[in-house]
Parts: C-alpha cells; sequence; structure tokens
C-alpha cells in the first residue's frame, strides 16, 4: 500500500470543517470519512499481482559504454491499471538517480515497453535489482504496491581502452619478423636467410662459409623466436583492491563507491593489470607465441590456456570479466606451484602485481628467485599518481610531511625494484594508462632480444 498526494490534501481539507465546528467529534468524523476514502479507493485499486514482466538485457557490454535494457509489463486481465512502475538497478550498473521509474497507464489485455538507459561504472557481473509496480485506485487517494523479481544479469566486460596501442606495437612486431628492412640479431633468435654484407651490419653475422663459397661477404639475417610461451599471472589478492588516482581512504570493492563530484577518478589496481593482460595477449598471439593466463590469490580464480589464436581475446575477456580481488593475503608458493603446472619448458612469465617492500616479505621474493633461474620474468607494478603530485605540493606544514611520506614510499618502491632486478627480474611500473604499453614495449624487447 502507499498513498498518494491526494490523501495529505484530503485531510487538509478537513480544516475547514474543523473551523466551522471545533469540536472532537468533528475532527474524528474527518478522520473516518478519510479512513475510509482511502480504505474504500484501495480495495478498488486493480491488483498488481495479475500484471506479467519480463527484462530484456544485453548479454554483456564493455566497460563504460552506454546501453539501454528493456522490461515488458503485459496486463492480462480485464481492467485498467494507472499507476507507476520502477525499474531497479545497482548504481554500479550506472542507472541515474531518478532514472527507471515510468508512469503506467496499461488498458487490459495490452502491453508496455519501458527503456532504462545505464552506463555501468564496475566491471563484472551487475545483477537487476526488483520491479516495483504501483496500481492507483480509482479516486487517486491509494495505490496498490507489489515488487516482483525479475532476474536479470549483465556482464560487464574490461573495457581494453588500451587496445589503442596495439597497431603501433603490431608495426613494431613486423619489423622484428623480417616483414620490412629493419632485421635483428639476438641470443637465440632463428635464422631467417642470407643476405650480401653492407656497412653497419654486426660482424658476428657473417657466414665465413657462405663468404668463401660465393666469393663475397654474406651475413645471416635473423627472425624473432615464434611459438614461444608466455604465462600471464594477475595478482588478484587484497593488493590489487587498492584505487590508485584518488583518494586513498575510499572503499576498494564496494557495490556503488565512486569518487565524489571534483575528485578525480579512482581505477582498481587489477583493473589495471588486466588492461596490460589483454594488450601483451594480443600482441603475443599476433607474434606466433602460445599464450595462457592465471588469475591468483590463495587459489586459481581464473585460468585461460589452450585457446587459439582467434579465441584467445575473447577467452580471456570472458575469464576476466567478473574477478574481483579477494580480500587474503595472496600464497605465492602456490602460484610457483601453478606456474610449474602450466609450463614445463622455458617460458616468458608476467607476474603483474604490486611492488613493495610487505609483498616481498609474504614469499614472492624466493619466488621471483626461483622463478628467475628457469624462465624470463617480467615482474609489472601499477604506480599511483597521487604519490607523485603529493611529493610536488609544499606549500604549508601539512602538505611538507606528505610530500616527506610520498619521497620515502618512491624511495622504498626504488630500493625494491633494485632488489628484484638484482635476481635477474625485469621490473616494469607505470601509471596505469601506461603500464600496459610498458609491459608491451619489454615484451618486444625481449623478444628482438632473443631472451624468450
Amino acid at each position: 500500500m502507499a498513498l498518494t498526494w491526494r490523501a495529505p490534501l484530503l485531510v487538509v481539507l478537513g480544516v475547514a470543517l474543523v473551523l466551522v465546528w471545533p469540536t472532537a467529534a468533528a475532527v474524528w468524523t474527518w478522520v473516518g470519512v478519510c479512513v475510509a476514502l482511502v480504505g474504500l479507493d484501495l480495495t478498488l485499486a486493480p491488483s498488481p499481482r495479475s500484471l506479467r514482466l519480463a527484462r530484456s538485457v544485453p548479454t554483456s557490454v564493455r566497460l563504460g559504454e552506454p546501453l539501454t535494457v528493456e522490461l515488458q509489463v503485459a496486463n492480462p486481465g480485464g481492467r485498467r491499471v494507472r499507476g507507476a512502475v520502477r525499474d531497479a538497478w545497482p548504481p554500479s550498473a550506472g542507472i541515474a538517480p531518478t532514472g527507471g521509474r515510468f508512469g503506467l497507464d496499461l488498458p487490459a489485455g495490452e502491453r508496455r515497453r519501458f527503456t532504462t538507459p545505464l552506463r555501468p561504472s564496475r566491471r563484472g557481473d551487475r545483477l537487476a535489482d526488483r520491479v516495483t509496480v504501483r496500481c492507483d485506485g480509482p479516486l487517486g487517494l491509494a495505490r496498490r504496491q507489489r515488487s516482483f523479481d525479475v532476474p536479470a544479469r549483465l556482464r560487464v566486460l574490461p573495457p581494453f581502452t588500451s587496445r589503442k596501442h596495439l597497431a603501433s606495437r603490431l608495426s613494431r612486431l613486423r619489423e622484428l619478423d623480417g616483414r620490412s628492412s629493419v632485421l635483428h640479431r639476438g641470443q637465440g633468435s632463428e635464422f631467417d636467410s642470407l643476405r650480401d654484407y653492407v656497412d653497419g651490419d654486426d660482424v658476428r653475422s657473417i657466414d665465413w662459409r657462405a663468404t668463401a663459397r660465393r666469393q663475397a661477404v654474406v651475413v645471416r639475417t635473423w627472425r624473432p623466436e615464434r611459438d614461444r610461451r608466455v604465462l600471464l599471472v594477475v595478482d588478484a589478492s587484497r593488493t590489487s583492491a587498492a584505487r590508485i588516482g584518488g583518494p586513498s581512504g575510499a572503499d576498494s570493492v564496494g557495490e556503488g563507491s565512486t569518487a565524489s563530484s571534483g575528485e578525480p577518478p579512482m581505477e582498481v589496481r587489477l583493473d589495471a593489470a588486466i588492461e596490460a593482460a589483454l594488450l601483451t595477449a594480443a600482441l603475443a598471439s599476433r607474434a606466433g607465441d602460445r599464450v595462457a593466463l592465471v588469475a591468483h590469490d590463495r587459489r586459481v580464480r581464473a585460468r585461460v590456456r589452450g585457446s587459439g589464436r582467434g579465441n584467445l581475446l575473447p577467452d580471456l575477456v570472458a575469464a576476466l570479466a567478473p574477478l574481483q580481488p579477494a580480500l587474503v593475503e595472496a600464497d605465492w608458493d602456490a602460484v610457483a606451484t601453478e606456474i610449474r603446472t602450466s609450463t614445463r619448458q622455458r617460458a616468458l612469465v608476467v607476474l603483474l602485481t604490486s611492488l613493495d617492500a610487505a609483498a616481498l616479505e609474504g614469499g614472492l621474493l624466493m619466488v621471483l628467485e626461483q622463478l628467475a633461474a628457469r624462465h624470463t620474468v617480467i615482474l609489472a607494478a601499477v604506480d599511483d599518481p597521487a604519490l607523485d603530485e603529493l611529493a610536488a605540493r609544499r606549500d604549508d606544514v601539512e602538505e611538507v610531511y606528505g610530500a616527506a611520506a610520498a619521497e620515502a614510499a618512491r624511495g622504498e618502491r626504488s630500493a625494491t625494484a633494485a632488489l628484484v632486478r638484482r635476481l635477474g627480474v625485469e621490473v616494469v611500473h607505470a601509471v596505469p594508462e601506461e603500464l600496459a604499453p610498458a609491459v608491451a614495449d619489454r615484451y618486444l624487447a625481449l623478444k628482438a632480444a632473443g631472451r624468450l
């Protein structure tokens, strides 16, 4: 049951009666009349139970892209239904505060369709809330109300904004692959062909036997290795839940948590790692390498392996879309075991995690040492741009203390990176929008050097 604006107006009209007949009996008489009219209106109002509702929702949408969902309301009964309907969605689905509310005027035997615009603000599965219907009585004083469970699921995929960097990296890959005039010699590179020596060629590439046969200096050309293994390991533990680019005290994983007006947008560290994983996977698959992915905290949260080139990105997106950070410590020994199980041959292991001393003390340092002895390892971490902004502000005493703390944090990060590099691990750290291309560039550099 719900009252309309006419019900309190009816009560206010009774003031005139009380002024003419200022007694308790007059007050109670008018109250009784109002209650009786409201009860009669409620009794005569059509029941919302007779309505039939259905939702039509797209299977998936990329994060930040607009879409519309459709609600269908059918009236199989014999009475006209007037009132209102509300199609409810969680705030992270991107529904406006006043969105999803519609007036309802539905004749008997007919149906109406209502569209609700959405723009999701969080990746993952967004579940629709209930649909609430209010049916007005003939007097317009009261409404019958009922909420319906109309299940609907919208999967919000990673935005993959880093795909804008793919074309330029593929151009560099074609140069490395010998499809242009630029050829590179690296340790472990595969032999491609012979050609005459020209000024500037590496003398180590001279083929002396071919030179003797042709009586002219001949060099070997090389191409980057193909069919190598690339394993992407995404850290989904509590460190990946940290928000970067905004106030540090914001809720990292709460439903509907958004930055307030005027604040810089915040991004979960895991989202930046997913962008880097997608770009690297797309580039490596085009290069002819075999790509696999594991997302891990204390257990495997997502796994993709054995996908063909055409299915790799869709499989990765499907596996990573519902992935959310778990507020637990990472089990690095289990991660090392999973890597050994996933690939028994030498591979490029790209570990997307945080770069801080706490993670190293939690067992990551020993695992990196073990992995670097057998594989080529890249440790990719996200830098918080707010840290650099904090270090640059020194207008008052409070900001000076903040800058000192930021400088200490940056110094600790540099020391940690230096320690990891001494183990033979490649370290890449950058702000969120630059991490994906930075990891792709390091992959290309290792491929050009023949270190895969």
